[in-house]
Formats: C-alpha cells, sequence, structure tokens
C-alpha cells in the first residue's frame, strides 16, 4: 500500500489499477483507499460467489480500508467477466459497498465496473447503455493476472533424481555425524558432501543468510536437499521465516527462542508477531529472494517431500501481500499433509481476507 498516484479521472485511474497491483486483475474486486484525493496504492480480493451476503462481504471489504494510515475515502472498481450491454454488473456489491462506507464514514468517491465488453461508474448518470469503450483504459496493461505465476517452476526428471538421492545421502550424514534418524531410507555410501553440508548446521542462521545468495535457478541436488529438510521441520522453519523477514541477528535470537521454548520457556513475542504479519515491515527484497529460492526448491524435491517448502512459500508469498498465490501453495502443502499446521494457518489468513499489518502500513 505504499505507491501514490495522483489519477487525471476515471479512465487514466483504471488504466494504472494494472500498474498498482502488478498484473491485470480479472473476476475482482479492487479497492483503492485514497488521502486528499490520491491513491494509497490498491487491494484486491475476489468477487463474491453467487448467494453470498453482500453486505457482510462488503463489511470485510470496508474493514480492510479503514485499517490504511490516513485513508479518507475509496474508489471502487469491479472486474467481471459478465457483459456491459443491458446494464453495468456488480451492482449490488457496490451498493453493499456504498451502506458499509456510509456507516464507517468513508468517502465513495467512484464506484466502477471493467466488465467484459465496458466499463463505467455507477455514480454515473450519464453513462451510455453498454458503457465506455474498454479501449480508454487498456493501455500498458500486464498480460498476466492475480493468478500468474504462482506455479512451481518447471524441471525436468534429472534434477528431480538428483534431489531426492542428494536428499537421501543428506539424512544419512545427519544419522551418522547426529543420530537423527532418517525418514526416507539409509544410504549405503556417504557422500562427502553431504557431510560438509551437514556440519554446515552448526549455525543455522548463517546457512539461511547464505541462502538468500544462492543462484536459485542453478541450485545443485545437495542445496536442494538442505534447504528441503531444514523448511519441512517447523522449529526449522520457524526461524528461517523470522530471519527472512529480519536480518542475520533476529536469526540468531530466533533460533535461541526455539531452544527455550523446548526447554519450556515463554516465546518472545516480538518475535511470534512477525509469523502473524505483526511488527516491522520485511524488506521486500528479501522476501522476494527467499520465495524464489523456496519455489526453485520445492519445484524440484519428490512431490511428498514438499510440503513445508510449499507452506513456506504461501507464508512469504503472503507476506509479500500475494494471497492469491499463498492460498495455491497452503493448499498444495495441505494435500501432502492435511495436519500441517502453518499451512491450515495461511489457508484461514486467505479465506478470510486477512492481511499482514504491515500491508496497511507506508
Amino acid at each position: 500500500m505504499s505507491t501514490i498516484v495522483a489519477a487525471a479521472d476515471a479512465a487514466h485511474l483504471l488504466r494504472l489499477v494494472p500498474l498498482l497491483l502488478g498484473y491485470s486483475p480479472t473476476q475482482s474486486l479492487v479497492m483503492i483507499p485514497l488521502h486528499e484525493g490520491r491513491s494509497l496504492g490498491a487491494m484486491r480480493v475476489d468477487l463474491p460467489p453467487d448467494g453470498a451476503d453482500l453486505d457482510a462481504v462488503a463489511s470485510t471489504v470496508i474493514g480492510l480500508v479503514c485499517r490504511v494510515d490516513h485513508v479518507e475515502g475509496f474508489v471502487a472498481v469491479v472486474y467481471t467477466a459478465e457483459s456491459a450491454a443491458s446494464e453495468l454488473p456488480g451492482g449490488e456489491l457496490i451498493a453493499a459497498l456504498r451502506r458499509s462506507a456510509g456507516a464507517s464514514g468513508l468517502d465513495a468517491v467512484d464506484m466502477l465496473t471493467v466488465a467484459a465488453d465496458g466499463w463505467g461508474s455507477h455514480l454515473d448518470p450519464t453513462l451510455p447503455r453498454g458503457g465506455h469503450p474498454l479501449a480508454l483504459i487498456e493501455r500498458h496493461a500486464p498480460a498476466v493476472d492475480q493468478s500468474s505465476g504462482a506455479d512451481l517452476p518447471l524441471v525436468d526428471a534429472s534434477e528431480l533424481a538428483g534431489a531426492a538421492a542428494a536428499l537421501r545421502s543428506f539424512e544419512a550424514a545427519l544419522t551418522v555425524l547426529c543420530g537423527i534418524p532418517s525418514t526416507i531410507g539409509a544410504e549405503a555410501r556417504i557422500d562427502p558432501a553431504a557431510l560438509q553440508a551437514a556440519c554446515a548446521l552448526d549455525d543455522l542462521p548463517t546457512l539461511y543468510e547464505e541462502m538468500l545468495e544462492w543462484d536459485a535457478a542453478t541450485l545443485d541436488p545437495m542445496r536442494v536437499a538442505v534447504v528441503g529438510w531444514c523448511l519441512s521441520r517447523p522449529s526449522l522453519r520457524d526461524v528461517a521465516i523470522v530471519q527472512w523477514s529480519g536480518d542475520h541477528a533476529r536469526g540468531d535470537d530466533a533460533l535461541v527462542a526455539q531452544r527455550c521454548w523446548e526447554d519450556g520457556e515463554e516465546y518472545p513475542v516480538d518475535l511470534a508477531e512477525i509469523l502473524w504479519g505483526e511488527g516491522p515491515r520485511p524488506d521486500p527484497e528479501r522476501l522476494l529472494r527467499a520465495l524464489e529460492l523456496v519455489r526453485q526448491v520445492a519445484a524440484r524435491l519428490p512431490a511428498d517431500e514438499r510440503a513445508g517448502v510449499c507452506a513456506t512459500a504461501g507464508w512469504l508469498a503472503w507476506a509479500l501481500g500475494r494471497s492469491t498465490h499463498a492460498g495455491r501453495y497452503a493448499a498444495a502443502a495441505l494435500e501432502i499433509d492435511p495436519r500441517l499446521g502453518l499451512a491450515e494457518i495461511l489457508m484461514s489468513f486467505v479465506q478470510s481476507s486477512h492481511l499482514p499489518d504491515w500491508a496497511f502500513r507506508r
């Protein structure tokens, strides 16, 4: 919500919406909070299904808008595949939003719909039948929608086989060095690279920091195995999330806190709140690097070993404001492990339109 844009008119604003979001929304309601006539960014939610309680939906959406710093009003835009030939679609949802906005003291500056064959404002009494031509608002719109980019990268069979073998070797090395039982079968020979990789776990925060510098697109199998093994363990996964949301020192704190919690001490509130989307705003560049690393690892791991990695990808996507992607990754994790706690939490966040607190602060 940090981008501030001044638009000359509704057509200009609609041309800017895909640029604010980074994609062209489909079947969506986009809310544009305003302060002193300028946009404070944009937020998107799925259009409610047929039969939904539109007043409840509107109340939730307006509640999200009210959380934005300094918001005074908003523009609402319905994006739908319906036709505007007979009337502008989305009127019932728009009416519910106006009722909720009035109760909340927000100014509904404009209420627009972009349909399959025209667009217009629900507040414009002179809107022609069929709306305005889409050509007026389609300049430079990205060719992708909110779901684009959520699929895992495609990798060939040799990369999958290499990662599976590396994971077996890495677990065998941990069994030899630490006595940690393997979950996927023993190796007759311990790869020296696996022993070296296992030793790197002695300083986990340093390892997590180094991971952000790895070339995610060209990961060797042992690095895939290390990331996958760490993120499949909840305690180590939480340390990674806290560190990648902060810095190396925060990772050190999280590791100490995790060990103390396992000994019966309270987990520090300032670390726990990060996992719930509260506290200081993370550096988005760190989150993006972590997300691409985790996506590449998930694509290379054996399918039944991806749950923890997919859940981590979901949290990183959610922290970046990509709830649609987060829901996809959480669903993938739950298909593998229906009781995975982080994935269950993320799915509840997505279904209730819960966003990180830092998404509402400039």
